[in-house]
């Protein structure tokens, strides 16, 4: 069986969302899949059973699949360092800080590392289905291009391109984009997808057949606009968050600084009925709020700093209610935070945390990279994960002091009992909800929804007759 590509017309295109359902269709199929892509930009990561670190984005994927999640399902992550600078991961594991432009210098190597990947899992899998990046035509930047037209090309995909009709220029993007396409590319294109439509299905028959005879690319399908509220890839969708406020009990202030990472903490948040979140970008006063919440950083002196510019440092030192802090946002409420060997910083530096927290925060080499279930505060199994530089001598993994509290574990908020004992506290007439049951009717609804409007069966037999 061929592999596939789900190529977009641009960013935020939708195509994660949809290789997330194609995963789900095909492995209930029978099919045993693999999600992948090459290269992703994102702050947003998760670890795998191997200790390593994947983009959040293909984990939920594997999820979709139900397959264990490998880093071969992403080879190169980028973490932005702020200043033109990155982080670069490659097979799950930190490889270097370096300016964007060394990082290209070092392409080659990149795509042998990309073309290991992508080949074992064709032997371990039925099939391999690989998520664009971006444009596939952004003809000055082809030949850096590892998440498009390299894989495309390297493996002969069979491609799909999506197109988001949500912002315009529909016809303008499938014609601009099939036209300046790479030949081979375009030889297997097997169809376009029209993503993110409001209204009448009926209104875009004309269009469907515009693109069928005048473009000469079947249309496989016509997808409705329907949100996803779990694992947003990246910052700016964090505005899709749809939050389902039935019953607010409690209100949450989110600090939302520059380097906010691993978000899909909010997502259990943003999902409950009785909870009222809300993202802090600038100052403003928190009284009108019942707790606070610290989210991970991936630079937490730099956002400390930012914290203290903004005037939220000193609005949090005055703030009489429960606050928690996260990864990042548990190391900030510590004395202070040293960075001597410039692991978050452009040079050596020391900062003054909050001072809630009678501990320091030293940054080290290696990064810790762990999951798994965790004993925490009272509780013997909380099922979470770990992925830090900053270490702590007198708390290390947790801490709760009074109306504060913090860990190094992504995923705590997930653990229903948790949950409920926590926010129980604060507002006794919390009453919780079952996360994990939500989650999966995220993935299988939207799933369903793409099943009903897609030709599933012509990618099928275009991937096994190719």
């Amino acid at each position: 069986m061929k592999p596939l590509a789900v190529l977009g017309t641009g960013s935020d295109a939708g195509k994660t969302s949809l290789v997330m359902a194609l995963c789900r269709i095909f492995a209930d199929q029978g099919l045993k899949v693999a999600p992948f892509k090459a290269q992703n930009v994102s702050n947003n990561s998760a670890v795998t059973q191997e200790g390593r670190e994947i983009s959040r984005a293909q984990c939920l994927q594997a999820e979709a699949a139900r397959v264990e999640p490998s880093y071969l399902f992403n080879p190169v992550l980028l973490k932005s360092h702020g200043n033109g600078s990155v982080q670069v991961i490659v097979n799950g594991l930190v490889h270097k800080k370096q300016l964007i432009t060394a990082y290209y210098d070092e392409i080659d190597e990149l795509k042998l590392q990309v073309q290991q990947a992508f080949s074992r899992l064709q032997q371990d899998y039925d099939l391999v289905i690989a998520e664009g990046a971006g444009s596939p035509v952004e003809l000055n930047l082809l030949d850096k291009d590892l998440s498009n037209t390299f894989v495309a090309n390297t493996f002969n995909t069979k491609n799909i391109l999506v197109a988001d009709i949500e912002r315009g220029g529909v016809f303008a993007s499938i014609y601009g984009t099939m036209a300046l396409m790479d030949p081979v590319m375009r030889s297997n294109l097997s169809g376009v997808i029209i993503n993110k439509f409001r209204g009448d299905r009926r209104f875009f028959d004309e269009g469907e057949k515009i693109i069928r005879d005048r473009f000469g690319v079947p249309v496989l399908g016509v997808l409705p606009f329907q949100p996803l509220n779990i694992d947003m890839e990246d910052s700016q969708s964090l505005a899709n968050y749809q939050q389902r406020l039935d019953d607010v009990k409690i209100r949450v202030a989110v600090i939302a600084y520059p380097g906010l990472s691993n978000y899909n903490d909010l997502d259990v948040l943003m999902a409950d009925p009785e909870l009222y979140v809300e993202l802090i970008h600038a100052y403003r006063p928190l009284n009108s709020f019942d707790m606070v919440l610290l989210p991970g950083s991936k630079t937490v002196i730099r956002d400390l700093q930012w914290l203290k510019k903004q005037g939220l440092f000193k609005e949090l030192q005055q703030f009489n209610r429960p606050v928690f802090g996260l990864c990042g946002g548990f190391q900030m409420l510590c004395q202070s935070l040293h960075d001597p060997d410039m692991l978050e910083h452009d040079t050596a530096s020391v900062e003054t945390g909050l001072g809630f927290i009678d501990d320091i925060v030293v940054y080290q080499s290696p990064k810790l990279l762990q999951r798994g279930y965790y004993q925490l505060f009272s509780y013997t199994a909380i099922k979470g994960y770990e992925i830090h530089c900053g270490r702590m001598d007198k708390y290390p993994l947790y801490c709760q002091s009074g109306r504060f509290t913090g860990t190094h574990v992504h995923g705590v908020f997930d653990d229903d009992t948790f949950r409920g004992d926590y926010f129980k506290a604060i507002n006794p007439d919390y009453q919780g909800f079952d996360f994990a049951c939500y989650r999966e009717g995220q993935i299988q609804g939207f799933a369903d929804m793409v099943s009903e409007n897609l030709d599933t069966d012509a990618i099928l037999q275009a991937l096994q007759t190719g």
